[in-house]
């Protein structure tokens, strides 16, 4: 079969990077976390305190980073930030509260989507983010999105963050969740939309397990279809 572009979509602990990142593993793609780049980004300007209003401390800034993902001794792709793991540092809440900013620039955006573009050239991949679908590969066989109600997608960002020992009440939680789907949605530069040939799944009361399965059934039918077309 054909490989393909698996591009899934939406809102912020809806299961977009675990349902990525086991589809990936069961169809033996790469996967690439596009969110990762871009909180990896709010790292180095939150430690080196880039003024996001200023556009050529922004410019100068993306110039110093350099950004690479590294299969660990687990199978797990982790990303590195000029030569150094930020896996951990970039799951911190310091960074979800300040990632939608930055992820709004122009100038951020644009380098972000050119990497994104060279790793998946050859396809095989499965990429989630907000725009994959819609800006980085709108020509992608297969597209989803997905949704789940807020309190729930709230206590899976509580449920992950305590497993990094980061303990974080739920209200603080449901309002960071709320200000980055406003951001997100309305942002000039690619905002979050559903594609319209993308498949909506609503992850509320499904397990991981369910989302994933759903998705390879999803994809094989795409990868079936191209190799019937390419006949």
């Amino acid at each position: 079969m054909r490989k393909i572009v698996i591009a899934i979509d939406g809102y912020s602990a809806c299961g977009k990077s675990s349902t990525a990142k086991n589809v990936a593993k069961e169809l033996n793609y790469r996967y690439i976390d596009s969110g990762a780049m871009y909180r990896a980004v709010t790292l180095y300007f939150l430690d080196h305190l880039v003024a996001i209003t200023n556009s050529k401390e922004v410019e100068k800034a993306i110039r110093e980073i350099q950004l690479s993902f590294r299969v660990n001794a687990k199978g797990v792709s982790e990303l590195f930030m000029n030569g150094i793991n930020v896996e951990k540092d970039i799951r911190k809440m310091r960074i979800s509260e300040n990632v939608s900013p930055v992820s709004a620039l122009k100038e951020v955006r644009e380098a972000m989507v050119a990497i994104q573009r060279k790793l998946g050239k050859d396809k095989g991949i499965v990429m989630d983010g907000r725009d994959i679908g819609s800006v980085v590969f709108p020509d992608a066989e297969l597209k989803v999105f997905l949704t789940a109600d807020i309190l729930v997608r709230a206590f899976r960002r509580q449920k992950e963050l305590l497993q990094r020992d980061d303990l974080v009440d739920i209200d603080t939680i449901v309002g960071n969740l709320a200000s980055r789907d406003q951001i997100d949605s309305t942002r000039k530069e690619s905002p979050l939309v559903k594609s319209a040939d993308a498949f909506l799944i609503d992850t509320t009361h499904i397990t991981i397990d369910e989302q994933v399965d759903e998705v390879i059934r999803l994809a094989l039918s795409k990868m079936v279809g191209n190799r019937a077309r390419s006949n």
